[in-house]
């Protein structure tokens, strides 16, 4: 009887397959006391020019400066000055609010979309604080912080959002999908996991040119499911190139959890293990981590020592944007429950601790915060909000796109002008 006879496999199991599902749905509670967190100063840090197998140990550790006594502590601990940290704090407690002003301004229909970054606020702006303002960033939607904290006009990025007559894209990006060369942001792009080969490939440009100056790539958990994800670790590995790639784990990729990605079986970081580049867990709701992740991989890229992968470990609070309601997918109090805190609390904390910071002071910068983007959102809305964008300027639409324009979108720009006038 031949072994390719059904009968013989009778008695064997059944295959099936397996389908991640998370902890928590919606009526339970959560109960996050299985989460291995390290104590803050436990990581060791390896020196810049460590072999990248060195490092693999942090990709399932998780790289922690700030205590509960809320004290820096470790030799991962950026020993920042009190000024630099009060720039950081600053810059996370402006995008929350202008978070919380735009969410608003899409509610009341005057943009058609919007997605914020509550409790990720650390990761994009403690990030910028620890690079030179001219190397690149590849961002995915959520590090609105790079630009704020980089000083980018609050105005401009609202007029991108309301795609009014002051958005320098003219209209042709959806709302959040910022750009702008001169501050070292690339084009955000919708399709996800573009920004890995992107940041790859600009970074091997500035290496064959010369440069000093390196790039930064940023995904989120999701989007490491993407082949650009492969493609982009396989070109920094085998070219050494001087980039550091981010991976933002917030837990949730729209309504599917991180396990959906992988996340059940290992850790975002220890990606890089495969591909034998440096990898670091971070802290990612822990600023002076954050920080000084980052300046490490920055470091280690500019001095040719390798690429990083860095997966940092936070928690998405609110919903993936204004069109989810993650009421219903997950536990509503699941955000207030996450065992690494607020990441703006933390620094507020921190700043307290060493006697730099109180909470009239920290009121007092909330205010001015707040005042500043209120009156950018005045600024802004003078030049219209969505609904009001007519067809004014229609014939705009056809330019930028070929450096000689072709005969039919000729007869089509023609065709709009006379039906809607310029």
């Amino acid at each position: 009887m031949s072994d390719r006879d059904p009968s013989l496999r009778r008695n064997a199991p059944k295959l099936a397959l397996h389908v991640p599902e998370p902890a928590f749905r919606p009526g339970d509670t959560p109960d996050f006391s299985s989460l291995k967190i390290p104590a803050a100063g436990a990581a060791p840090r390896p020196d810049i020019s460590a072999p990248a197998p060195e490092t693999h140990p942090l990709t399932t550790s998780l790289v922690r400066v700030l205590g509960e006594d809320d004290r820096a502590t470790g030799p991962w601990d950026p020993k920042l000055d009190a000024d630099t940290l009060r720039k950081i704090l600053r810059d996370m407690v402006t995008v929350r609010i202008f978070d919380d002003r735009m969410y608003r301004a899409q509610r009341q229909g005057k943009t058609s979309f919007y997605m914020k970054c509550t409790g990720e606020e650390a990761i994009a702006t403690a990030a910028a604080a620890a690079m030179p303002a001219d190397d690149m960033h590849f961002p995915t939607y959520r590090q609105q912080g790079l630009l704020v904290a980089r000083g980018y006009p609050l105005t401009e990025m609202m007029n991108q959002i309301y795609s009014n007559r002051g958005d320098k894209l003219r209209g042709r990006q959806l709302p959040i999908m910022y750009s702008d060369k001169r501050h070292g942001f690339f084009s955000i792009s919708g399709n996800l996991g573009t920004q890995f080969p992107q940041a790859v490939g600009w970074a091997m440009a500035s290496a064959i040119k010369g440069d000093s100056r390196i790039a930064m790539g940023w995904i989120g958990d999701g989007a490491t499911a993407e082949g650009d994800f492969h493609s982009a670790m396989t070109f920094a590995a085998v070219y050494n190139v001087p980039v550091i790639l981010a991976t933002v784990n917030n837990q949730w990729a729209i309504s599917s959890f991180s396990g959906i990605a992988g996340g059940e079986r290992a850790t975002f970081a220890q990606r890089a293990v495969g591909y034998g580049i440096a990898g670091l867990r971070v802290d990612g709701n822990d600023a002076l981590a954050v920080y000084a992740a980052v300046k490490w991989a920055s470091d280690r890229a500019r001095t040719n020592s390798g690429p990083t992968l860095i997966e940092f470990f936070t928690y998405r609070a609110e919903g993936h944007s204004t069109s989810d309601d993650p009421s219903g997918y997950r536990p509503t109090n699941e955000a207030k429950l996450w065992p690494l805190g607020d990441p703006v609390e933390r620094l507020k904390a921190h700043l307290i601790a060493l006697g730099e910071w109180d909470e009239d002071r920290h009121s007092a910068m909330t205010a001015e915060c707040d005042s500043a983007v209120r009156a950018a959102q005045k600024e802004s809305e003078k030049l219209g909000i969505l609904p009001e964008q007519g067809k004014d300027d229609i014939g705009s639409m056809f330019d930028d796109v070929y450096a000689e324009v072709p005969w039919h979108l000729a007869e089509q720009r023609e065709q709009a002008l006379s039906e809607g006038g310029e």
